[in-house]
């Protein structure tokens, strides 16, 4: 197929509205144009950078008339850097565009008007995230190391001196990121820094291509010593990752207070990026589950056991199920540390069919569903002989929840009653959710 050929000259066209990615939409001619950072009720120029058959989309090179919706960025990276993408949209209009775009996936994949509307779970929009992948590079033309998230609509690295999302001891100082990996033998061969927060203990891991030697070794230490951080190594692939310093190091771990809990992690464990949502997050779930002392509770994919360990205090047993064994293996250990007695965990491939396993034979009153972004329709399937009489499923895919739903409501015979969103990843147009069923 031939390459269709971008145009060199600007357009004008009035935005409509927000599409789920929070571009702007606009027609020119028949062609509907998805416009970065555009907003509704905006007059802008812009400029095509991609085209497709039905489709095109583009950047704001002017904006005319500005909508009342839209805010000044607090960071002066914004449009440059591909972290973020609605900073120019005031923290309260964003989490209503999610819950639109929500609402919309729901109507149109399930066919469904959800019967209410939770309130939003929201969080304080600025240095909430605690995991993030960092990309390094050094650029010969700058003669200077990036640390950071990569341009927008580029394969390139942002040139950032800070980052207003990040948590403050990582976000504040990537300048003495870049400086330390400007230090070591190997600066060119640092491709990643991967950043890990707990309540009291901060991890980074550096991927290094190329061997360290004991100069590059003690820089990083003095590193970690000056701005106290644990300084992990990952020499290959993720069974290689180890502690560099300190030689005794502290776990990582987040308290949820509410339950009692301390629970640990590994620096590369799966956890929530924002602990101020997530610890808002369980509690919610719980209820809306309306947990009883005498239930019986799954959890699937249910990870370290950031759902089940809380449920674990609330009813009489928990089973839990989840696909990575290091995971479980973590989770159970934070049910013996918690001594947590009333709960079991299983390794199971939950996308494949798993009613042979003993632990899906057993009768459960109410089932929590936490999937990564593909979703649980295998899972769903499966409601007509699991027979919880209650749901909560947590989403970080509005798309393959709604999906799910449709399968939930209209093939396994339940009711939605709730749903609603949570800012875990405020100024993206990532989306978290969450959806409660009763068994008609």
């Amino acid at each position: 197929m031939a390459k269709r050929k971008i145009p060199n000259q600007p357009f004008e066209a009035n935005v409509d509205d927000l599409s789920h990615e929070g571009k702007g939409v606009a027609r020119q001619g028949e062609k509907v144009v998805f416009i970065d950072g555009a907003l509704p009720g905006e007059e802008v120029v812009y400029k095509i950078h991609k085209r497709r058959r039905s489709y095109d989309e583009g950047h704001v090179l002017e904006i005319k008339t500005a909508s009342d919706l839209r805010v000044e960025p607090k960071c002066e990276y914004f449009g440059l850097c591909g972290g973020c993408s609605l900073q120019h949209l005031s923290a309260e209009e964003q989490i209503k565009f999610k819950q639109k775009g929500l609402l919309d996936n729901i109507r149109k994949m399930a066919h469904l008007e959800p019967p209410e509307v939770l309130p939003p779970l929201r969080c304080e929009p600025w240095g909430y995230r605690r995991k993030a992948r960092l990309g390094v590079r050094y650029v010969e033309k700058k003669e200077r190391v990036l640390v950071g998230f990569r341009e927008r609509r580029s394969p390139y690295l942002a040139d950032l001196a800070r980052c207003e999302v990040l948590y403050p001891t990582v976000g504040l100082h990537l300048e003495a990121l870049s400086q330390l990996i400007a230090s070591l033998s190997i600066y060119n061969e640092i491709p990643q820094i991967e950043v890990s927060i707990g309540d009291e203990v901060q991890v980074l891991i550096f991927r290094h291509m190329s061997p360290l030697n004991e100069s590059d070794l003690q820089n990083l230490r003095t590193f970690g010593e000056q701005h106290q951080f644990q300084i992990w190594l990952q020499p290959g692939g993720p069974d290689t990752i180890h502690c560099l310093s300190p030689q005794s190091p502290e776990p990582l771990s987040y308290r949820l207070d509410e339950f009692g809990l301390t629970i640990e992690f590994l620096p590369s464990d799966f956890t929530q990026v924002n602990t101020e949502i997530n610890r808002k997050m369980i509690p919610l779930a719980l209820e809306l589950l309306d947990v009883q002392a005498d239930d019986t509770v799954m959890d699937l994919f249910c990870g370290l056991g950031n759902f089940s360990l809380p449920l674990a205090t609330r009813v009489k047993h928990v089973i839990g199920v989840e696909g990575e064994a290091g995971l479980v293996q973590r989770a159970r250990e934070n049910a013996r540390r918690n001594n947590i007695e009333n709960i079991e965990f299983h390794v199971a491939n939950l996308y494949e069919d798993f009613q042979g396993f003993s632990w899906a034979k057993q009768g459960v009153d109410k089932l929590l569903l936490d999937p990564p972004r593909s979703g649980a329709l295998e899972v769903a399937q499966f409601l007509k002989k699991l027979k919880p009489k209650r749901i909560v499923y947590v989403s970080c895919g509005p798309a393959t929840l709604a999906r799910d739903i449709d399968e939930i409501v209209n093939r396994q015979g339940y009711k939605l009653r709730k749903v609603g969103v949570m800012d875990m990843f405020p100024h993206t147009a990532h989306v978290e959710s969450i959806a409660v069923f009763e068994r008609k």
